[in-house]
């Protein structure tokens, strides 16, 4: 299985260390035809609106958006990477590729002087938590009917999936436990089984 991994800005390094530890070949993808063989997409988190911007000036926006255009190419989308995937962004609103039917805020759970670490439910991922590492995390304000919340914290949505996408506010690659790039993972596996069907 080849992965992805957005090669732009942000915790590059990191998700490539924890796709490599779940099992799959990761790519880095720097230009529209880095993509050609990938199975999945991996979006770090790192700054939004440069990601956004250098996505749209290599052309990979659009190619992304191709590869996406039939619902089995699968997308996670860490911190920054949820913004570049939501339909709206509140405030400022950065180039993107909108294919999450959520709204997100930039930064709402504070600056980087207000990061934290907490251990979340993640029913998905099975009965021990997640130890969840939150920087300028955004926030998921609106989910829509599409949408499938998979962890709250304090009330609120802090990871999501839609078909064959996913999202998360926080930065899993920021800890040692590997279980959302396995799940992420399993996502690729059953759309590569959906592609071979139809």
């Amino acid at each position: 299985m080849k992965i992805g991994v957005l090669a732009i800005q942000g915790d590059v390094r990191e998700h490539v260390h924890h796709t490599e530890a779940a099992g799959a070949d990761v790519v880095l993808v720097r230009l529209p035809r880095d993509l050609e063989g990938t199975e999945g997409l991996i979006i770090p988190g790192g700054e939004s609106t440069t990601i956004g911007m250098l996505m749209a000036e290599y052309g990979l926006l659009d190619a992304v958006m191709q590869r996406a255009s039939d619902g089995t190419y699968p997308i996670y989308g860490t911190c920054a990477g949820l913004i570049l995937m939501a339909k709206e962004v509140i405030g400022f609103s950065p180039a993107r590729l909108g294919l999450v039917d959520i709204d997100a805020s930039r930064n709402a759970y504070g600056r980087q002087i207000a990061s934290f670490e907490v251990d979340l439910e993640i029913p998905v991922l099975g009965e021990q938590p997640f130890p969840a590492v939150f920087i300028r995390a955004p926030k998921i304000q609106r989910l829509g009917p599409s949408v499938t919340p998979l962890a709250w914290h304090h009330g609120e949505v802090v990871m999501a999936e839609s078909g064959p996408y996913l999202v998360s506010s926080f930065h899993p690659e920021m800890s040692p436990d590997l279980r959302i790039h396995q799940y992420f993972l399993e996502k690729v596996k059953r759309a590569q089984a959906v592609a071979g069907v139809s």
